[in-house]
């Protein structure tokens, strides 16, 4: 039976049967389950929209160029400037909100309404962002850009944590800072009407910080949302490894389980720790209140964040996993994106749902 098949813009027919065949003749079994695979052609997804299939042509190019030989400071220098603060210009050039710097529990965060102000809907709900970065990068304009199209797009009020990152700090220097800004955050406000979210490192420091609270007996928000993470810092499975080669980076050596984190802020002794990835305790996940997972087919957590779903389900969680295809690690700070606003969609429907209308 015929399939169709999109290569280089035109339309070629391909017989399943023999092209199988075709193939499993160049493929070699090496060992324990392993393939090893030609080298083959992947056109964009026929499913992207035009605006996507050239910001993933871009991509590349818009890189900020750093080194392995920046320190730190120059490092997150250069984010600012070439990726996060040309963003978040653009971001309140479309949702205009009004930002306040301020310190709660002695931790930096802002603040972010609305300028037309807080729908009467949500005056007595609360959305707490943790930035990404990969725990060492992202603080201010990375967690203004994420923070700015929520806070406005669903005309509720979020406060923008910038908790201690490496490689500085170390677990669970960010977890504490975000409990202690939680903990303080329930003087004005109830469990209920509270939700938490993050993208990348943002949405496993939120994973995190369920278990954070759990294991000090402290309430839990009414609902997450992890944006291009999974539920822990093991990002193993497929996407790892053939996730790269799509954006000009090699797939990793196959390592020993768990992959290393190759984050200065979670050492590797440390991955197993229910505290670090949460999905290592059954019991822990039972405890986890409604999540919404979102990822791309072409982002490298897509795997880990499909287990940390399926751990989620079979904890008896009311999980939900939404996968768009043809999208990147991150894609939601792509705001203009038809896929980005139907991501952001999803996410306030999401909380509308879930979060309670009393404070």
């Amino acid at each position: 039976m015929p399939i169709d098949v999109v290569r280089a813009g035109e339309i070629a027919e391909l017989n399943v049967t023999e092209g199988a065949h075709q193939r499993g003749s160049e493929m070699e079994m090496v060992a324990d389950g392993m393939v090893r695979f030609p080298a083959f052609d992947l056109p964009l997804s026929s499913y992207m929209s035009e605006p996507a299939r050239r910001e993933f042509c871009r991509r590349a190019q818009r890189m900020p160029p750093v080194g392995h030989d920046r320190t730190i400071a120059q490092y997150r220098a250069a984010m600012d400037e070439h990726f996060y603060k040309p963003r978040l210009a653009r971001a309140l050039a479309q949702f205009p909100a009004h930002i306040r710097e301020e310190r709660i529990a002695g931790v930096r965060v802002h603040r972010v309404t609305p300028r037309a102000g807080v729908a009467p809907h949500n005056r007595a709900r609360l959305l707490i962002n943790l930035h990404g970065g990969g725990f060492c990068v992202g603080a201010g304009a990375g967690a203004l850009l994420e923070s700015v199209p929520i806070a406005v797009a669903a005309g509720i009020e979020v406060v923008a944590v910038d908790y201690r990152q490496g490689p500085e700090f170390e677990f669970p220097a960010a977890s504490e800072d975000v409990a202690a800004v939680y903990h303080t955050l329930l003087e004005c406000f109830t469990p209920a009407s509270l939700g938490i979210f993050g993208v990348s490192a943002g949405g496993v420091l939120t994973a995190m910080t369920i278990a954070w609270l759990d294991r000090h007996n402290l309430p839990k928000p009414a609902a997450i949302a992890l944006i291009s993470a999974p539920a822990d810092n093991i990002w193993g499975g497929d996407s790892r490894f053939t996730v790269p080669p799509m954006f000009d980076m090699p797939s990793p050596s196959p390592d020993p389980n768990p992959p290393p984190t190759g984050m200065p802020y979670v050492r590797t002794a440390d991955l197993c720790n229910p505290l670090v990835s949460p999905t290592v305790s059954p019991e822990l996940l039972a405890r986890f209140p409604p999540t919404l997972i979102i990822t791309g087919t072409r982002a490298g957590e897509m795997s880990a964040a499909v287990h940390s779903h399926a751990r989620l389900v079979s904890a008896g969680v009311d999980a939900s996993l939404h996968v768009w295809e043809g999208m990147w690690h991150g894609f939601t700070e792509d705001f203009e994106l038809p896929e980005a606003q139907e991501a952001l969609s999803v996410l306030l429907r999401f909380w509308n749902r879930h979060l309670g209308l009393t404070g």
